[in-house]
Order: C-alpha cells, then sequence, then structure tokens
C-alpha cells in the first residue's frame, strides 16, 4: 500500500475546541436536559465513544461548556464595567454592552447561563455551579460599587447591595427578553431607562 493510500484513510484529526464550541451552541439553545446526547453527537460530529472519551458524562460536557461559554464573554462584559471612568458611566456601559451581545444574532438570543434551568431542577452537581455563575455579575457590579464610592464618584449613603441586585436584575430580566425577540435596539432602550434609578444624579 502506498504513503498516499495509507494517509487517505486516516481519520481526520479530532478538533476538541470545535466540538466544544458546538455542544455549548446546543446546550445554550436547548438547556441541559431537552439536549440529547444523538443532539451533541450530531452537532460535534462524533459518535458517542467518542464523546464520551473526551470529556466524560453529558454532565461533564455541560459544566465545561459553561466554563467556555463564560470564558468567551465575560472578560469583555467587565471590560466595559471596569474602564469606564465613574461607576454610573461602568455599569452603563455593562448595560449597554449586554443589550448587544444578548441579541447578537451570531449565537443564540440570551445568555446561557441565566438561561440555564438546571438550578430549578435540581439537577445533580450542576445546580450549585449555575448559581455560583450567576453570581459572578452581582459580585462584578458590587465591587465596582464599592470602587465608586471610594474614588468619590458615588455617595457613602448608597446602598450598594440593593443597588448592585436592581441592575442585575435588569440584565438578567433582559436576557430572557432577548431569547423572546427583543432586539438589541429595544434592549438598550431598557439599559438606558433603567439607568434613571441611579441614585442622586450623580455620574
Amino acid at each position: 500500500m502506498s504513503e498516499k493510500t495509507s494517509t487517505r484513510g486516516r481519520p481526520r484529526a479530532f478538533d476538541r475546541t470545535a466540538a466544544l464550541d458546538a455542544a455549548t451552541r446546543v446546550f445554550w439553545q436547548k438547556g441541559f436536559t431537552a439536549t440529547s446526547m444523538n443532539d451533541l453527537c450530531e452537532a460535534m460530529g462524533i459518535g458517542s465513544p467518542s464523546l464520551y472519551a473526551a470529556f466524560g458524562s453529558k454532565e461533564q460536557l455541560y459544566t465545561e461548556a459553561i466554563r467556555h461559554y463564560g470564558a468567551q464573554g465575560a472578560p469583555q462584559l467587565c471590560d466595559a464595567l471596569e474602564s469606564a471612568p465613574t461607576a454610573k458611566l461602568g455599569v452603563e456601559a455593562f448595560l449597554r454592552f449586554s443589550a448587544r451581545s444578548l441579541a447578537c444574532p451570531a449565537g443564540p438570543s440570551g445568555c446561557m447561563v441565566v438561561l440555564s434551568a438546571v438550578a430549578s431542577e435540581g439537577v445533580a452537581g450542576l445546580a450549585d455551579m449555575i448559581v455560583e455563575e450567576r453570581k459572578r455579575s452581582l459580585k462584578m457590579i458590587e465591587a465596582r460599587l464599592q470602587r465608586g464610592i471610594k474614588e468619590g464618584d458615588l455617595s457613602r449613603e448608597t446602598k450598594v447591595k440593593a443597588l448592585a441586585r436592581f441592575f442585575v436584575t435588569v440584565q438578567q430580566g433582559m436576557s430572557i427578553q432577548a431569547r423572546d425577540g427583543a432586539s438589541s435596539k429595544e434592549l438598550d432602550g431598557v439599559a438606558a431607562m433603567a439607568m434613571g434609578a441611579w441614585p442622586g444624579g450623580r455620574r
């Protein structure tokens, strides 16, 4: 057998990152429970033995998909919040970036973490992970508000925890609206309206 013939018969190398990208999109669109192993294998272009060998169980794959999703979008969201010169402008940038990304036609609408139902379904090993992932945005905003107080652009009387939870609630609601068909422009209007709740009108 010639070298050319033997090369032709070899299987293509497995692209783990591409397979994870595909799995993430399926979980993002359908959710953990509604996604079947057949759905995953078809999207990833591999058989179930290869899937189990590369990623372990469906639960392990979902956990990795959530981490993968976060690694793609979280740094940009964090930068929008942190790079603005004041806390108010940072929170506004956070919401406006969310408006663009949540309704972006390049992927399923809404936030994969916010839309995940595994926390309410009590899926073993996954519920706590999702809850912790959802808390990341809350902690980020709380930290930015505390920084605003320290830097003097936000009153020391500000109820940081309540204000942070308000804006996270707005952002999470925007995610559901995006899944229901709201456009980026419509979500940006929600962001602008929410900023009217900023205490004292200070920049």
